[in-house]
């Protein structure tokens, strides 16, 4: 299989999409409580729909994207890994029967799990979200089970994520 005019070494994944109810509290558990850095949005009106990038993002560059043009801050997105995208389908922050969206972890072992994210001191990390109260829900704190280096949130939708701290070699 040769024939392809394509290198697998210039591959890289980009991005996980996750789908959002209300995009005004998720985003604020992303930027304010994780840290995360809003990179570009992108709505579409016909299918009414916002999409929400965002990803960790160090001062130097997060102070270049503020400069930049919608347009240069999507081809930043879409030119680099680590991406978190999150999607809001309108209408569903208002709509009082809408049930959420299957975050994979109702029916272990069908489908989506979690995100994960490292941290440089995980027993500060879990101090800080304890901090924010009823905005982090906890899914696993540090001191739970068998497994001491990990900790499990979720998100306002339900999706875990997992805290894990940076391996130093």
């Amino acid at each position: 299989m040769t024939d392809f005019k394509t290198d697998l070494k210039t591959y890289e994944f980009n991005h996980t999409m996750i789908r959002v109810k209300d995009p005004k509290v998720s985003l604020y558990f992303y930027e304010e409580i994780l840290g995360m850095k809003m990179i570009s949005t992108m709505e579409n009106p016909n299918g009414k729909f916002t999409l929400y990038f965002l990803a960790y993002v160090n001062a130097e560059d997060q102070a270049s994207l503020n400069k930049k043009s919608d347009d240069e801050r999507r081809a930043y997105a879409f030119n680099r890994s680590g991406i978190l995208e999150l999607t809001h389908n309108w209408g569903t922050e208002t709509d009082a029967d809408f049930k959420g969206y299957a975050s994979g972890n109702s029916d272990p072992g069908r489908g989506f799990g979690h995100t994960a994210i490292i941290v440089d001191n995980i027993e500060e990390a879990c101090k800080r979200f304890e901090s924010f109260g009823d905005k982090v829900k906890w899914v696993k704190k540090l001191t739970d089970g068998n497994m001491k280096n990990i900790a499990f949130i979720t998100d306002p939708d339900g999706y875990w994520v997992e805290i894990l701290n940076r391996a130093f070699a």
